[in-house]
């Protein structure tokens, strides 16, 4: 009896063992700023972790760092992340990814919410990435065209779009530009405004009052961290409002072509899941969103001075009721 007991007393321990010796996985996050969109791709991505057996304080830990804007804090934290050895990092925006890939050639990258993976100098190519980097671009070829389009249709006598981004976010660069070809194309006139930091958006907001029919706010960083005080002027002086994405829709803009970044971060963590298991960044294609929406804000129509039609809402996922 005493030989069984310790018998059971030791496969007890020994099972205690293993799991205290449950390899832990480190996973470094680097986000540029805090706003909805890239917050829900970072839960997304941590959803598809969970989802795959990984869990915080169990067998993974997480080190989520975020920019606050800052390029400095940027490279900083791309740093730090290396330095601390993770198993993986995500970065997400492209000012992060772009810091994390300089940083370090050997611990495998995700990046998510890129407008161009390429132009960024994140991957090779879209199919064959190369190096140690892959992940989830949040460009929808048609997203920019058919928010674009919208205007169009949905505010008929707009005659001038006044677009405030960041032109130090890449990003921001060639989003604008495909917003410009898609204006031409439209017979409309784009009016720019650029900041460099989110401060600065109150003011660049309140210079369009007179100068724009519409507005039209793309994928920036900068611009959507501090989206609140362009809703507050196109609130008051009536501005309809046009984004880059669905979440700043859900936030009290107009409307827009978009996505749910939450599925968006889901992908990617579906990734990091592979590469966990001995896939290499090089081996995975970048992906993209498959389905674009049409997301219209009641609420914020009603402050903008839009007059809904059924054949406005007929397609629309509707929000702010």
């Amino acid at each position: 009896m005493l030989l069984t007991a310790c018998g059971a007393g030791s496969k007890e321990t020994s099972g205690e063992a293993k799991e205290k010796n449950e390899k832990v996985v480190k996973i470094g996050i680097s986000q540029i700023v805090e706003h909805p969109s890239l917050d829900a791709a970072r839960e997304g991505f941590i959803a598809a972790l969970k989802d795959a057996g990984y869990v915080e304080g169990k067998n993974l830990k997480i080190d989520y760092q975020n920019a606050q804007g800052d390029m400095n804090n940027n490279k900083s934290i791309a740093n730090n992340l290396v330095a601390d050895k993770n198993d993986l990092i995500l970065a997400i925006a492209t000012p992060s990814a772009q810091a994390v890939v300089n940083s370090t050639k050997d611990i495998p990258i995700l990046f998510t919410a890129i407008t161009d993976p390429v132009g960024a100098q994140l991957v090779q190519s879209l199919d064959k990435p190369g190096g140690n980097a892959t992940g989830t671009s949040d460009t929808h070829p048609d997203a920019i065209k058919d928010t674009i389009d919208a205007i169009k249709k949905f505010i008929p006598n707009a005659k001038k779009v006044g677009i405030i981004y960041n032109n130090g976010e890449p990003n921001s660069v060639v989003n604008v530009k495909n917003a410009k070809i898609a204006l031409k194309a439209a017979g409309l006139e784009a009016v720019e405004t650029t900041i460099t930091a989110s401060s600065e958006v109150k003011q660049a907001a309140e210079s369009m009052v007179g100068r724009a029919d519409v507005l039209y706010i793309p994928k920036d960083n900068t611009v959507v961290s501090a989206l609140e005080s362009v809703i507050k002027i196109a609130n008051d002086k009536n501005i309809p409002t046009f984004v880059g994405e669905g979440d700043s829709v859900k936030r009290g803009t107009f409307a827009s072509y978009g996505f749910d970044y939450h599925d968006l971060g889901y992908t990617t963590g579906k990734m990091a899941v592979e590469i966990l298991k001995g896939k290499k960044p090089s081996e995975i294609p970048v992906g993209f969103p498959e389905n674009l929406q049409l997301y219209i804000n009641k609420k914020a129509a009603q402050e903008e001075g839009i007059t809904l039609t059924e054949e406005m809402l007929k397609n629309a996922k509707v929000v702010g009721e």
